[in-house]
């Protein structure tokens, strides 16, 4: 049974009235995980897609970056767009419920707040409402506000690109603090560090556009203490 087959039959349940906490329970161990990240990102980017009132072919073709779907799973893919779309339970509640699933596991919530950062970003515009969305589920997810500022300085052009905060810390955080922070990153960032968390092997590719922006701002602590 493939991924899309396994994902649209979640879905199913979750449209034909099976409590949110049902389904993701059934999802807490490998190689299920993989098949939770996927829904995770499927929904939360149904319901940010609200948030700016459409959904542009350019994040449709964003999605396919993170979640590479072969022609012959074209229509269980498509299926999978369409439960999510039916699906009437509040981001709030998917957000709670991924954390829960997620919960000692900090770096796959990054990992997801990533995916959706890309998708918010793929039609080159990045709405109020969008952040405000990201931020209320970084805020569900955990993650401490300087996480969240150095996720979207990653991604948004416009946002302050301060090189401690591109490394999720505060400005006056220190030369050691930084290192660490980026010897960490890295190390979170390897493809079998990821996939080990259960995210799927075609999302691991979120993790170069990341490793460029955190050793540039590596680079860049380096020179100014030099």
């Amino acid at each position: 049974m493939s991924i899309w087959t396994r994902i649209s039959e979640s879905l199913a349940a979750l449209a034909s009235g099976e409590p949110l906490s049902a389904v993701f329970e059934r999802l807490r161990t490998p190689p299920e995980r993989s098949v939770a990240f996927t829904i995770a990102v499927i929904a939360l980017s149904a319901k940010m897609a609200k948030a700016d009132g459409l959904v542009t072919r350019d994040e449709v073709m964003a999605f396919r970056e993170v979640f590479e779907i072969p022609p012959t799973e074209e229509s269980n893919a498509a299926k999978v767009f369409n439960l999510a779309r039916q699906d009437v339970a509040g981001f709030e509640d998917y957000a709670k419920r991924i954390k829960t699933m997620f919960d000692a596991d900090e770096a796959t919530l990054c990992d997801l707040m990533e995916g959706l950062f890309h998708i918010a970003m793929a039609d080159g515009n990045f709405h109020p409402n969008e952040d405000a969305f990201l931020e209320r589920v970084a805020q569900i997810f955990g993650l401490k506000e300087a996480q969240f500022r150095g996720l979207r300085s990653r991604f948004v052009p416009d946002a302050l690109g301060d090189p401690y905060e591109v490394l999720g810390l505060d400005p006056d955080a220190g030369f050691a603090a930084a290192h660490a922070a980026w010897r960490m990153l890295v190390r979170e960032m390897h493809p079998d560090q990821m996939i080990a968390r259960g995210v799927p092997q075609e999302a691991v590719k979120m993790a170069e556009k990341r490793l460029v922006a955190i050793n540039l701002a590596w680079e860049e602590i380096q020179k100014a203490d030099a």
